[in-house]
Protein backbone atom coordinates (compact mmCIF):
# COMPACT_ATOMS: atom_id res chain seq x y z
CA UNK A 1 0.00 0.00 0.00
CA UNK A 2 1.49 3.32 -1.08
CA UNK A 3 1.26 6.67 0.68
CA UNK A 4 -1.64 7.91 -1.47
CA UNK A 5 -3.73 4.85 -0.68
CA UNK A 6 -3.03 5.33 3.02
CA UNK A 7 -4.42 8.87 2.72
CA UNK A 8 -7.52 7.54 0.95
CA UNK A 9 -8.23 4.90 3.57
CA UNK A 10 -7.46 7.38 6.33
CA UNK A 11 -9.97 9.77 4.76
CA UNK A 12 -12.58 7.00 4.66
CA UNK A 13 -11.92 6.33 8.35
CA UNK A 14 -12.46 10.03 9.11
CA UNK A 15 -15.69 9.94 7.05
CA UNK A 16 -16.94 7.04 9.15
CA UNK A 17 -15.92 8.88 12.32
CA UNK A 18 -17.93 11.86 11.07
CA UNK A 19 -20.88 9.52 10.53
CA UNK A 20 -20.50 8.28 14.10
CA UNK A 21 -20.20 11.81 15.54
CA UNK A 22 -23.07 12.94 13.30
CA UNK A 23 -25.46 10.96 15.45
CA UNK A 24 -24.01 12.35 18.65
CA UNK A 25 -26.03 15.33 17.41
CA UNK A 26 -28.86 13.87 15.44
CA UNK A 27 -29.79 11.04 17.80
CA UNK A 28 -31.30 13.85 19.88
CA UNK A 29 -33.67 14.68 17.02
CA UNK A 30 -35.10 11.20 16.89
CA UNK A 31 -35.31 10.30 20.59
CA UNK A 32 -35.34 13.53 22.62
CA UNK A 33 -39.11 13.94 22.59
CA UNK A 34 -39.90 10.33 23.42
CA UNK A 35 -37.43 10.51 26.33
CA UNK A 36 -38.49 14.00 27.42
CA UNK A 37 -42.14 12.93 27.66
CA UNK A 38 -41.06 9.78 29.57
CA UNK A 39 -42.78 7.50 27.09
CA UNK A 40 -39.62 5.36 26.79
CA UNK A 41 -36.51 4.87 28.88
CA UNK A 42 -33.37 6.28 27.22
CA UNK A 43 -31.79 2.87 26.57
CA UNK A 44 -34.94 1.60 24.83
CA UNK A 45 -35.37 4.81 22.81
CA UNK A 46 -31.80 4.89 21.48
CA UNK A 47 -31.90 1.13 20.78
CA UNK A 48 -34.97 1.48 18.55
CA UNK A 49 -33.49 4.57 16.89
CA UNK A 50 -30.17 2.80 16.19
CA UNK A 51 -31.86 -0.15 14.48
CA UNK A 52 -34.11 2.13 12.43
CA UNK A 53 -31.15 4.32 11.42
CA UNK A 54 -29.33 1.25 10.11
CA UNK A 55 -32.35 0.10 8.11
CA UNK A 56 -33.08 3.53 6.57
CA UNK A 57 -30.88 3.47 3.45
CA UNK A 58 -31.93 -0.09 2.62
CA UNK A 59 -35.60 0.95 2.72
CA UNK A 60 -35.45 4.32 0.96
CA UNK A 61 -32.47 3.97 -1.40
CA UNK A 62 -29.37 6.14 -1.88
CA UNK A 63 -30.41 9.12 -4.00
CA UNK A 64 -29.18 11.58 -1.34
CA UNK A 65 -25.73 9.99 -1.39
CA UNK A 66 -25.39 10.67 -5.11
CA UNK A 67 -26.38 14.31 -4.60
CA UNK A 68 -23.75 14.85 -1.90
CA UNK A 69 -21.08 12.89 -3.75
CA UNK A 70 -21.39 14.73 -7.06
CA UNK A 71 -23.87 17.59 -6.61
CA UNK A 72 -21.86 19.99 -4.39
CA UNK A 73 -18.33 20.01 -5.86
CA UNK A 74 -17.49 19.90 -9.57
CA UNK A 75 -16.02 16.44 -10.38
CA UNK A 76 -12.63 17.80 -11.51
CA UNK A 77 -12.15 19.47 -8.09
CA UNK A 78 -13.49 16.55 -6.06
CA UNK A 79 -10.04 15.27 -5.07
CA UNK A 80 -9.11 13.21 -2.05
CA UNK A 81 -7.44 16.21 -0.41
CA UNK A 82 -10.43 18.54 -0.94
CA UNK A 83 -12.84 15.96 0.51
CA UNK A 84 -10.47 15.24 3.41
CA UNK A 85 -10.22 18.94 4.31
CA UNK A 86 -14.01 19.25 4.24
CA UNK A 87 -14.41 16.22 6.47
CA UNK A 88 -11.91 17.50 9.04
CA UNK A 89 -13.71 20.85 9.22
CA UNK A 90 -17.07 19.15 9.73
CA UNK A 91 -15.74 16.78 12.41
CA UNK A 92 -14.07 19.59 14.37
CA UNK A 93 -17.27 21.66 14.33
CA UNK A 94 -19.36 18.65 15.38
CA UNK A 95 -17.05 17.89 18.31
CA UNK A 96 -17.05 21.51 19.50
CA UNK A 97 -20.84 21.79 19.43
CA UNK A 98 -21.26 18.30 20.96
CA UNK A 99 -18.91 19.21 23.84
CA UNK A 100 -20.99 22.26 24.71
CA UNK A 101 -24.27 20.36 24.23
CA UNK A 102 -25.38 22.62 21.36
CA UNK A 103 -27.85 21.21 18.81
CA UNK A 104 -26.51 21.80 15.32
CA UNK A 105 -26.81 20.27 11.87
CA UNK A 106 -24.03 17.83 11.04
CA UNK A 107 -25.31 17.72 7.48
CA UNK A 108 -24.85 21.45 7.04
CA UNK A 109 -21.43 21.21 8.69
CA UNK A 110 -20.39 18.61 6.11
CA UNK A 111 -21.79 20.60 3.18
CA UNK A 112 -20.12 23.75 4.50
CA UNK A 113 -16.81 21.94 4.96
CA UNK A 114 -16.87 20.59 1.41
CA UNK A 115 -17.80 24.00 -0.04
CA UNK A 116 -15.04 25.72 1.95
CA UNK A 117 -12.31 23.33 0.86
CA UNK A 118 -13.51 23.42 -2.77
CA UNK A 119 -13.45 27.23 -2.80
CA UNK A 120 -9.81 27.16 -1.71
CA UNK A 121 -8.97 24.59 -4.37
CA UNK A 122 -10.68 26.20 -7.34
CA UNK A 123 -12.71 29.25 -6.36
CA UNK A 124 -16.36 29.59 -7.26
CA UNK A 125 -15.87 27.50 -10.40
CA UNK A 126 -15.33 24.45 -8.17
CA UNK A 127 -18.87 24.64 -6.79
CA UNK A 128 -22.02 23.16 -8.30
CA UNK A 129 -24.14 26.27 -7.84
CA UNK A 130 -27.48 24.54 -8.40
CA UNK A 131 -26.77 22.01 -5.63
CA UNK A 132 -25.57 24.67 -3.19
CA UNK A 133 -28.54 26.94 -3.93
CA UNK A 134 -30.96 24.09 -3.26
CA UNK A 135 -29.24 23.32 0.04
CA UNK A 136 -29.28 26.96 1.16
CA UNK A 137 -32.94 27.37 0.25
CA UNK A 138 -33.99 24.36 2.27
CA UNK A 139 -31.84 25.44 5.22
CA UNK A 140 -34.28 28.35 5.53
CA UNK A 141 -37.51 26.77 4.27
CA UNK A 142 -37.29 23.49 6.18
CA UNK A 143 -37.35 24.79 9.80
CA UNK A 144 -40.01 27.40 8.98
CA UNK A 145 -42.22 24.80 7.29
CA UNK A 146 -41.69 22.41 10.22
CA UNK A 147 -42.68 25.12 12.70
CA UNK A 148 -45.86 26.03 10.80
CA UNK A 149 -46.90 22.40 10.28
CA UNK A 150 -46.31 21.47 13.93
CA UNK A 151 -48.20 24.57 15.15
CA UNK A 152 -51.20 23.81 12.92
CA UNK A 153 -51.19 20.09 13.73
CA UNK A 154 -51.07 20.80 17.48
CA UNK A 155 -54.09 23.14 17.22
CA UNK A 156 -56.08 20.47 15.37
CA UNK A 157 -55.26 17.82 17.97
CA UNK A 158 -56.04 20.14 20.90
CA UNK A 159 -59.41 20.98 19.31
CA UNK A 160 -60.53 17.41 18.64
CA UNK A 161 -59.31 16.07 21.98
CA UNK A 162 -60.37 19.06 24.11
CA UNK A 163 -63.03 17.01 25.93
CA UNK A 164 -60.81 13.97 26.45
CA UNK A 165 -59.05 13.39 29.76
CA UNK A 166 -55.31 14.12 29.96
CA UNK A 167 -54.51 10.55 30.97
CA UNK A 168 -56.27 9.10 27.92
CA UNK A 169 -54.65 11.61 25.55
CA UNK A 170 -51.21 10.86 26.98
CA UNK A 171 -51.79 7.11 26.69
CA UNK A 172 -52.92 7.28 23.06
CA UNK A 173 -50.24 9.69 21.88
CA UNK A 174 -47.56 7.98 23.95
CA UNK A 175 -47.99 4.88 21.77
CA UNK A 176 -48.23 6.93 18.59
CA UNK A 177 -45.09 8.82 19.61
CA UNK A 178 -43.09 5.58 19.74
CA UNK A 179 -44.16 4.76 16.18
CA UNK A 180 -43.43 8.28 14.91
CA UNK A 181 -40.03 8.31 16.62
CA UNK A 182 -39.09 4.98 15.02
CA UNK A 183 -40.22 6.19 11.59
CA UNK A 184 -38.30 9.44 12.07
CA UNK A 185 -35.15 7.42 12.80
CA UNK A 186 -35.79 5.33 9.69
CA UNK A 187 -36.00 8.41 7.46
CA UNK A 188 -33.06 10.01 9.28
CA UNK A 189 -30.87 6.99 8.57
CA UNK A 190 -31.95 7.15 4.93
CA UNK A 191 -31.09 10.85 4.76
CA UNK A 192 -28.10 11.63 6.97
CA UNK A 193 -26.46 8.24 6.68
CA UNK A 194 -26.35 8.66 2.92
CA UNK A 195 -24.25 11.81 3.12
CA UNK A 196 -21.28 9.81 4.35
CA UNK A 197 -21.97 7.12 1.75
CA UNK A 198 -21.73 9.77 -0.94
CA UNK A 199 -18.47 11.13 0.49
CA UNK A 200 -16.88 7.68 0.77
CA UNK A 201 -17.89 6.78 -2.78
CA UNK A 202 -16.46 10.09 -4.02
CA UNK A 203 -13.21 9.29 -2.19
CA UNK A 204 -13.02 5.84 -3.80
CA UNK A 205 -13.62 7.31 -7.26
CA UNK A 206 -11.15 10.18 -6.72
CA UNK A 207 -8.54 7.71 -5.52
CA UNK A 208 -9.03 5.41 -8.51
CA UNK A 209 -10.26 2.55 -6.33
CA UNK A 210 -13.76 2.56 -7.81
CA UNK A 211 -14.91 3.16 -11.38
CA UNK A 212 -18.56 4.22 -11.41
CA UNK A 213 -19.73 6.55 -14.19
CA UNK A 214 -23.29 6.63 -12.80
CA UNK A 215 -22.10 7.12 -9.19
CA UNK A 216 -23.55 3.87 -7.81
CA UNK A 217 -23.05 3.39 -4.05
CA UNK A 218 -21.43 -0.04 -3.38
CA UNK A 219 -23.25 -2.31 -0.91
CA UNK A 220 -20.23 -2.53 1.47
CA UNK A 221 -20.19 1.29 1.67
CA UNK A 222 -23.90 1.31 2.55
CA UNK A 223 -23.36 -1.30 5.28
CA UNK A 224 -20.37 0.35 6.98
CA UNK A 225 -21.85 3.86 6.82
CA UNK A 226 -25.22 2.68 8.16
CA UNK A 227 -23.41 0.80 10.94
CA UNK A 228 -21.40 3.90 11.91
CA UNK A 229 -24.45 6.15 12.17
CA UNK A 230 -26.43 3.58 14.15
CA UNK A 231 -23.55 3.10 16.59
CA UNK A 232 -23.33 6.87 16.98
CA UNK A 233 -27.02 6.92 17.88
CA UNK A 234 -26.61 4.20 20.48
CA UNK A 235 -23.44 5.35 22.21
CA UNK A 236 -23.42 9.11 21.83
CA UNK A 237 -25.58 12.13 22.02
CA UNK A 238 -26.68 12.23 25.66
CA UNK A 239 -25.34 15.76 26.13
CA UNK A 240 -27.56 17.09 23.36
CA UNK A 241 -30.47 14.81 24.23
CA UNK A 242 -30.55 16.46 27.67
CA UNK A 243 -30.68 19.88 26.02
CA UNK A 244 -33.39 18.93 23.54
CA UNK A 245 -35.48 16.81 25.90
CA UNK A 246 -35.34 18.74 29.16
CA UNK A 247 -33.90 22.25 28.76
CA UNK A 248 -35.80 23.77 25.85
CA UNK A 249 -39.43 23.00 26.65
CA UNK A 250 -41.73 20.75 28.68
CA UNK A 251 -43.44 18.47 26.16
CA UNK A 252 -46.55 16.34 26.50
CA UNK A 253 -46.84 13.09 24.47
CA UNK A 254 -49.18 14.61 21.89
CA UNK A 255 -46.73 17.50 21.40
CA UNK A 256 -43.87 15.05 20.91
CA UNK A 257 -45.95 13.19 18.32
CA UNK A 258 -46.80 16.46 16.52
CA UNK A 259 -43.14 17.51 16.46
CA UNK A 260 -42.09 14.21 14.88
CA UNK A 261 -44.78 14.42 12.18
CA UNK A 262 -43.66 17.92 11.22
CA UNK A 263 -39.95 17.02 11.15
CA UNK A 264 -40.54 13.87 9.09
CA UNK A 265 -42.17 15.97 6.40
CA UNK A 266 -39.69 18.85 6.32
Amino acid sequence: MNEYQIIIYGSIAIALFFDFVNDFHDSANSVATVIGTKVLKPIHAVGIAALANFAGPFVFGTAVAATVGQGIIQPQFSTVYVILAGLIGAVVWDLITWYFGLPSSSSHALIGGLIGSALIAGGSSAIVLAGVEKTLIFMVVSPVAGFVAAFAFAIVIMYYFRKTSNSKVNKVFGKLQIASSAFFSLTHGANDGQKTMGVITALLIAGGLLHSKSFVIPIPVIVVAASAISLGTFFGGWRIIKTMAFRLTDLKPYQGFVQKQAVERF
